[in-house]
């Protein structure tokens, strides 16, 4: 791989103002009465700020909520690359002081480099944060007020990070709850991600330059900013080389090294899913699993897809019985409770998706069985000329371009639309319509004869549930990367889901060479060849039974500590959140997807970000080759009553040739309006 750093200006803004006053780190206690009346009887808390300090020197931004009381209480840690001052602090306020009510001493803490936290940033989960997170922990459960017991929790990467911290520390961490935590495991078949990896490098690099905060660390605030923008590093060409190479970034190995109760909940519309059947499956350490119809969120947020639940409640019980050693039943619950998602017309979006909940004793379970479906027998394409053995798949590029968000957020545009367009482009194998209700639970696999004349290629497998008016909604999907000439049987598997097709549907398997841009095309755009006599669809049917004197599933509804008001300003409306524009003389696509709409935040600290963000993915339908993807970034902060003003600006370009790809990211930062430094770096890596 070849690596350069184009440029590096450091320039010195003259209008910049120091700010010589900042406020004291150490808060003084305040109340806190939770919302709605929980579990027991919730206290009155204290809110403190602190620095945690690690084995190195580097001192950790924390803020701590506990409870007034002299006994030890056990200690609840999120920890995660981000900012507590401002990113996450609505989100912290609704379930710490929660937590803190009902007897923890529950802390959010930044990663080094990141926030007000002290040092220079790393790479994100990588071994100096996870070991930071380890020492972290020591601290907390050292100290007099905790009880020497710890829980970890976190969403996304902080689930992820919990895991594995956890592994790292078993003799303070008793339990975690990793929320939408992706393991490393379910990588889409070796293929290299497009819509992905733009985006999240460049929304990386702006988080990871963005200053201290001089309200919370004072005149050193610029000193600690100069040193982070030069130390920062794009994660693109990492997790690029990273996946090109077929090394995978996963953390199945950590799994057989925790001892910690482990709550793996996740959301059937986030790709970190299958991470809960597979903790199920393998711990050794007590586990309970939940899937909802949830986007990548905590599951009381209350964003679409619902419905919500009372997750605070739910986690309550989990630390109750492994830290406070109180029996709550959360081992008497199934090992997997998920929601059946009913039959939906399809969109974009839904408030609330139809359904139930279901109960296994045990993951993989005794009610579901597989149910094989030959493509030459119980599912048929059309089309295909007599005596022709195989089929020719070979689709336009642009094919994948209603794919939907690779990691919903509940955002309105999150989902995929309409599967028709998609499956035009694809070759589609359907069943007769359905006699009775078939409910799916678990992955679904196709097992595939294929004939390739060029030595790589792509393999997209869509499930779909297509309703008698012909709409198509998707329903789960896989891709696969292929490097064979001439015949081979392969197997895709696609990701897991509950979902009950009613009767009269037809089950389709659309099966496409592109899928952008979700993954990257390959050089050629030859296609492939399946033989239906020799391929069939899998799918995992739950027994309709299954339910039968089982008793209903049920969770309390969602209820969050008063979080202070953070006042938004509303979106201009001038620019969609997802659209897609064709130049239909050059046969050119452009998706264009702003995934953050709204305008400045005003905190009630003093305060005022603003952030933008904006990604374009570009294909020509007949060139492979042709694939870019841009993704920008810019997050501004301001203290007007201080007279600050920073602003950072990322964006991360991905480009290719046959051989090899090009990325480019670029990192500017302004202090009061004037530009501090310019970044920009250039890699290529072999494809």
């Amino acid at each position: 791989m070849e690596s350069e750093e184009i440029s590096t200006i450091v320039r010195t803004a003259e209008s910049a103002r120091p700010v010589t006053a900042p406020e004291a780190i150490v808060q003084q206690p305040t109340s806190f009465l939770p919302s709605a009346s929980g579990p027991g009887n919730p206290q009155r808390t204290a809110r403190e700020e602190l620095r945690i300090p690690l084995p190195d020197g580097t001192e950790l931004a924390a803020r701590i909520w506990r409870p007034v009381t002299e006994a030890p209480v056990p200690v609840l840690l999120e920890y995660l690359a981000d900012r507590l001052s401002d990113a996450t602090a609505q989100r912290d306020a609704q379930r710490h002081p929660w937590y803190a009510a009902h007897g923890y001493a529950s802390v959010r803490v930044d990663a080094r480099g990141h926030g007000n936290s002290g040092g220079l940033p790393g790479e994100q989960s990588g071994e100096q944060e996870l070991a930071d997170g380890a020492a972290v922990v020591r601290w907390l459960t050292a100290q007099p007020w905790c009880s020497g017991a710890a829980g970890l929790f976190g969403l996304g990467p902080g689930g992820a990070a919990a895991l594995r911290i956890a592994a790292l520390a078993p003799a303070q961490v008793r339990a975690v709850v990793a929320v939408c935590a992706d393991d490393g495991g379910a990588a889409q078949g070796g293929t290299s991600a497009a819509a992905e990896l733009p985006a999240r490098s460049a929304a990386l690099l702006a988080a990871a330059a963005s200053p201290p905060d001089p309200k919370y660390v004072g005149d050193d605030w610029r000193r600690g900013w100069l040193e982070r923008l030069a130390a920062v590093e794009p994660v693109l060409h990492r997790a690029l080389a990273r996946q090109s190479s077929g090394e995978a970034a996963a953390v199945e190995d950590d799994h057989a090294a925790l001892q910690a109760a482990v709550l793996a909940v996740g959301g059937w519309a986030d790709p970190g899913r299958d991470t809960v059947l597979r903790l199920v499956e393998r711990l050794k350490a007590p586990v309970r699993g939940v899937i909802g119809p949830w986007p990548r969120q905590y599951p009381d947020a209350g964003l679409p897809p619902g419905p919500a639940i009372g997750f605070l409640q739910e986690t309550l019980r989990w630390w109750d019985q492994w830290l406070k050693g109180i029996d709550t039943g959360v081992l008497r619950e199934p090992a997997l409770r998920s929601w059946m998602n009913c039959s939906v017309p399809p969109a974009t979006g839904y408030a609330n998706r139809p359904g139930r909940w279901i109960g296994e004793d045990c993951w993989p379970s005794d009610d579901v069985r597989e149910i094989h479906y030959d493509l030459a027998d119980s599912l048929r394409t059309a089309g295909t000329p007599a005596g022709e053995r195989f089929v020719e798949v070979r689709s336009p590029q642009h094919t994948g371009i209603d794919a939907g968000r690779v990691r919903p957020l509940g955002h309105p545009a999150d989902l995929p639309p309409d599967q028709r367009e998609e499956d035009g482009r694809a070759v589609c194998f359907d069943s007769a319509p359905l006699p009775e209700r078939l409910e799916l639970l678990g992955r679904p696999a196709v097992r595939l004869r294929l004939r390739s004349d060029a030595a790589r290629g792509r393999l997209a497998a869509r499930l779909c549930d297509v309703a008698p008016d012909g709409s198509s909604t998707l329903v789960t999907r896989g891709v696969l990367d292929l490097a064979f000439r001439g015949v081979a049987d392969l197997e895709v598997e696609l990701s897991a889901i509950a979902h009950a097709f009613p009767p009269g549907h037809r089950i389709r398997l659309a099966l496409s060479s592109a899928y952008w841009p979700w993954v990257w095309p390959q050089p050629e755009a030859a296609g492939f060849g399946v033989d239906p006599g020799h391929s069939a669809l899998t799918l995992p049917v739950r027994h309709l039974a299954a339910d039968v004197g089982r008793a209903a599933i049920t969770f309390e509804e969602p209820e969050q500590a008063a979080a202070p008001a953070v006042h938004r300003a509303a979106p201009d409306g001038t620019r969609p959140e997802c659209q897609v524009v064709r130049d239909v003389a050059a046969g050119v696509w452009h998706l264009e997807v702003d995934p953050a709409p709204g305008g400045p935040e005003s905190h009630p600290d003093g305060l005022v970000r603003t952030e933008q963000a904006s990604e374009t993915y570009r294909i020509q339908q007949d060139d492979p080759l042709s694939a870019t993807a841009r993704a920008e970034r810019t997050i501004r902060f301001q203290r007007p009553d201080q007279g600050w003003d920073a602003t950072v600006r990322t964006s991360s370009e991905l480009s290719c040739d046959a051989h090899e790809f090009t990325a480019v990211s670029r990192l500017t930062a302004w202090e009061g309006g004037a530009v501090l430094v310019e970044r920009a770096w250039e890699h290529r890596i072999p494809r």
